[in-house]
């Protein structure tokens, strides 16, 4: 098994990406701490790794966006498992509305930037502590697709992954020499309960979206988690700082 008791931490792990790939993993044998806000599905992501009797499962619930939850998460994951050798940075939010730049809320603008931006900054502060002490590691921020070109009505969300990939490449420049890698995955439009509150905003998106995308289909979430075993793994030993689309084609 490629990840044998390997100690992998991954937020947002309740449902679709995170949660595809928290089984992914548990599958080769990691020791896999699940964390979320949703406790419930935090929970029964757990249960569906214990049911397979493959790897070893914790949760422990956190707000990626309050730094002290963070500082827990971190010690939490070290206190049970004795290290952190890999981390998918994957908690995320959507806007609450889709608007125009000029129409963009103050709320909605602080709550996207609160998860998505500032938290994937919290939680790489404290996993790169972490690794550092360790002289290894290895780090995934899940940022989009939209986080390499534009995406009209969701100002807040595009510029909150254009950051994440901004400081993944910043931070594995910074790490390399301290053989810490550390990429970013850039999803298309992924079948999960974010994409479906999407949908629910505005009738006849689902159609509009999907005919955007080459391959004419959404993603599975195992599509992705796939795609974030590898970057972890030693086949992709020489990758960092690399923001790697898995997009149907969109990006081509």
């Amino acid at each position: 098994m490629k990840f044998q008791d390997k100690v992998v931490l991954i937020t947002g792990a309740a449902s679709g990406i995170g949660r595809s790939t928290a089984l992914a993993f548990a599958r080769q044998g990691a020791k896999v701490v699940v964390s979320d806000v949703q406790t419930q599905g935090g929970q029964e992501t757990v249960a569906l790794i214990n049911e397979m009797q493959q790897g070893e499962a914790l949760f422990v619930p956190a707000d990626v966006s309050n730094y002290e939850a963070v500082i827990g998460l971190i010690a939490a994951t070290v206190e049970k498992f004795g290290r952190l050798d890999i981390a998918i940075n994957n908690a995320g939010i959507g806007g609450s509305q889709l608007l125009k730049t000029a129409e963009h809320t103050l709320d909605d603008w602080e709550r996207v930037i609160a998860v998505n931006q500032t938290g994937v900054f919290y939680c790489m502060k404290k996993e790169l502590q972490q690794m550092v002490q360790q002289g290894q590691g290895c780090i995934v921020n899940i940022a989009s697709m939209a986080g390499l070109k534009g995406l009209p009505n969701n100002l807040a969300y595009v510029a909150s992954k254009h950051a994440v990939v901004g400081m993944t490449k910043t931070a594995a420049l910074e790490y390399a020499r301290h053989n810490i890698r550390i990429n970013a995955l850039c999803p298309v439009f992924t079948r999960s309960p974010m994409l479906d509150q999407l949908f629910a905003a505005k009738a006849g998106m689902e159609e509009q979206l999907k005919q955007v995308i080459p391959m004419k289909r959404y993603a599975q979430p195992e599509e992705m988690s796939s795609a974030i075993l590898w970057l972890c793994s030693e086949d992709a030993s020489f990758v960092t700082g690399h923001a790697l689309p898995v997009d149907g084609g969109l990006s081509a």
